[in-house]
């Protein structure tokens, strides 16, 4: 049994954001002239100048709406995540931050982008972040079909994925050609696929996982959104150690009634002789000196029902 399936079985046990355009408004200048007034225009009653006419821009064209940005690409000045992509309900989240994670079987980057006419150039850098959440298309009650309806169906794909082990397994992946949000989900029914087994964010996904959860978190990070140390394996001849129990923490309960494992890989810095101390045959919380020596960082998420 590999060690995904192992993870996938240990978790049945834990204890549970356009900037609109700017206004283009133009300051007028009324230019007023000195009156030349000769005799007999001093001896007449005064009578106001008429109102001077505002100027009109030249061409007589109202302002643009918005100038393109001349530093960006054409394909860059809208913002194709903001349309493409609906994000699913999240759950409430513990307050944490950061990036990262990088995994050698990450798909190659892809060029699916959708432009959007009238999105502006500043906005097309995506601020919204992919979120994992236990309901609504990430439910346990989930199919490859309402994964398509929501993410598009070009975006979704059932194919096979590496599995620990070495092997294949079938799977619907969205956005398999982006590095940045590809995300696997495996199902228990994987011949109708449905019912949602493992949400699987690896190599160098930005999705976030329940519990504020993403790639690259050290053992301080995860212990502050955990609430307190937790338990995990030491280090396999990979260089990965995964979570054993979240020790009653905040991570341990979800809601939704999914839960969450990790793996985190060690620092390729880190000598062998000191990883070798750190067996995976044996338990360690998160706080042990040797084990933070080692500087380990999230380098897989698994959100299992």
């Amino acid at each position: 049994m590999h060690r995904r399936w192992i993870e996938a079985a240990l978790l049945v046990g834990l204890t549970t954001i356009f900037a609109g355009p700017l206004a283009a408004q133009q300051r007028q200048q009324q230019s007023t002239q000195p009156s030349i007034m000769n005799d007999e225009q001093d001896a007449a009653p005064a009578v106001p100048p008429p109102a001077a006419k505002p100027p009109r821009p030249r061409g007589g064209k109202s302002a643009p709406a918005f100038e393109h940005d001349p530093d960006l690409d054409a394909q860059d000045q809208f913002a194709p995540s903001q349309i493409q992509q609906q994000v699913p309900d999240a759950v409430a989240m513990p307050s944490s931050g950061g990036s990262g994670g990088n995994r050698a079987h990450a798909a190659a980057r892809g060029t699916d982008a959708v432009m959007e006419p009238g999105a502006i150039a500043r906005a097309s850098r995506s601020t919204k972040p992919n979120i994992v959440a236990c309901s609504g298309v990430f439910a346990r009650d989930s199919s490859h079909a309402r994964l398509a309806s929501a993410f598009q169906s070009k975006n979704v794909a059932f194919m096979q994925v590496d599995a620990s082990s070495g092997g294949k397994v079938m799977a619907s992946v969205l956005y398999g050609k982006d590095p940045k949000r590809r995300l696997e989900v495996w199902w228990s029914k994987p011949a109708s696929r449905s019912d949602t087994h493992l949400i699987v964010i690896n190599g160098q996904s930005d999705w976030i996982a329940p519990g504020e959860l993403h790639l690259g978190l050290t053992l301080a990070e995860l212990e502050q959104l955990n609430g307190k140390p937790f338990k995990l394996s030491g280090f396999d001849k990979d260089r990965v150690a995964t979570l054993s129990d979240w020790n009653g923490g905040q991570l341990a309960t979800l809601a939704g009634g999914c839960k969450v494992g990790i793996s985190l890989r060690a620092d390729p810095k880190t000598a062998a002789s000191a990883l070798s101390d750190l067996p995976a045959d044996r338990g360690f919380t998160s706080s042990d000196a040797a084990l933070r020596a080692a500087n380990p960082t999230v380098s897989e998420i698994l959100v299992a029902y």
